[in-house]
């Protein structure tokens, strides 16, 4: 057999655990997973660099077209390449149109086409009315449909009322799709005071919770698939637990910003750290990484909601909630996670395999025959301080400014090609690829 390239690494993180081997690639797919491999091509990996899957990202807010200032499909691709993530899943609101239905989905992929770095796909959206749109976007290839229950912070992607919400589930269940909530009550949020004391205090534990247990009970009633997204309050993961044990069709991801930050550390003026369900205690972010480690919280994903500098200015009750991260997330995990005693291994689950897995996206998020030859050349051991000048996406404003992070990303495959950022390769995905 002959490759088109091989990686020699003393660590590839494979599904079954970190070995020394080398990697075969013909045609952009892994064919073969042999210790003595020889190609056209040999990377050959530094004794301090590991080889992992590339990673996959289902939580990105792209805001292409319509809010390109904020960030656009180029931008976004190259900050995920950055950061070893070569899939990425867009959602379906803070672009014009939102991805409510067919004709706004070929918008945004015209938009994308021929633009893109990475492999990118894309969520629909549901919304008061657009109960009858749903099956055509299913067929058109979204890996599923969002939803808020509470003002989503745009007004043409309204939220949807619980018999709305029902309806939706029930739609959504007939054809086996993927619904993906944001899960706070609308009626235990507040507005909230300019101080970060005054925003937490608006957005409480409770809020997500009284969420969460509506969405485990619509989803066990209509026996949909539901998925929770961007945890943030630990406190909710035993309700999440006995529902699983139930057989609920559940699942959870939370964000390394909610996996890095504490509540304690955030100043009054500091609104780059304003994300909605907000950043808690310290001992909260135990809670969640207590929940990561016994399998109650499924993935991490990035939730990367970038805007113009000028919209994050202001204070807590005023500026725009959301946390630009996609560069960051693989250091930022994993300087968290060794602390605690994980592995890459876990890491790698977590980041690539699992969020593959939760979309159907068979050939991503794990180095294995037959899988797309995307990888992230890692250096774990490798340190850096953010520096937000040197972020790619398209607004340098970000809480990670001045930290020292663990893990440093060296290079970036796709289909067997290194992602440079000259040519655009990336390719649009629709459900079912493999």
């Amino acid at each position: 057999m002959t490759f088109d390239l091989v990686f020699r690494a003393r660590r590839v993180v494979t599904p079954d655990g970190e070995i020394e081997t080398a990697v075969g690639v013909r045609d952009g797919r892994v064919v073969a997973i042999e210790p003595a491999l020889d190609g056209d091509r040999v990377i050959a990996l530094a004794d301090d660099e590991v080889l992992l899957p590339g990673l996959v990202d289902t939580h990105v807010h792209v805001n292409d077209p319509g809010r390109s200032e904020w960030e656009g499909f180029e931008t976004a691709t190259l900050a995920a390449a950055a950061g070893g993530v070569t899939t990425i899943v867009d959602m379906p609101l803070n672009s014009l149109p939102p991805t409510v239905n067919v004709a706004a989905l070929e918008v945004k992929r015209k938009t994308a086409r021929g633009r893109v770095h990475t492999d990118v796909g894309f969520w629909g959206g549901i919304i008061p009315g657009n109960l009858p749109d749903l099956r055509g976007l299913h067929d058109a290839g979204v890996f599923g449909f969002k939803c808020f229950l509470l003002h989503s912070g745009v007004d043409e992607f309204p939220q949807v009322q619980p018999a709305e919400f029902t309806a939706a589930l029930e739609e959504l269940g007939s054809f086996d799709a993927l619904a993906i909530v944001h899960a706070e009550d609308a009626h235990t949020v507040t507005d909230s005071l300019p101080d970060y004391a005054g925003f937490l205090a608006s957005r409480p534990p409770a809020a997500e919770t009284i969420a969460i247990e509506q969405v485990i009970e619509t989803a066990r009633r209509t026996g949909a698939r539901a998925h929770v997204l961007h945890l943030s309050n630990a406190g909710a993961l035993p309700v999440i637990a006995a529902a699983k044990r139930d057989g609920v069709r559940l699942t959870v991801e939370t964000c390394p910003h909610y996996l890095t930050f504490t509540a304690e550390e955030i100043g009054d003026t500091a609104t780059q750290f304003k994300c909605c369900p907000p950043i808690r205690e310290a001992a909260n972010r135990e809670g969640l990484w207590r929940g990561l480690a016994d399998g109650t919280i499924d993935l991490i994903a990035s939730d990367h909601s970038p805007c113009t500098p000028d919209l994050k200015a202001g204070d807590f009750a005023t500026a725009w909630g959301g946390i630009a991260s996609l560069q960051l997330g693989l250091p930022a995990v994993w300087t968290q996670a060794r602390q605690r005693g994980h592995a890459l291994t876990d890491v790698v689950r977590w980041m690539a395999s699992a969020p593959a897995d939760q979309v159907g996206l068979t050939t991503k998020g794990r180095i294995a025959v037959g899988g797309d030859a995307d990888f992230c050349v890692f250096a774990p051991d490798d340190a850096f301080v953010v520096d937000r000048t040197k972020l790619r996406h398209r607004n340098p404003v970000t809480p990670y400014h001045g930290r020292p992070l663990a893990g440093v990303v060296r290079q970036t495959w796709l289909h067997g090609q290194e992602i440079t950022g000259t040519t655009p390769r990336g390719r649009l995905l629709t459900r079912g690829d493999a």
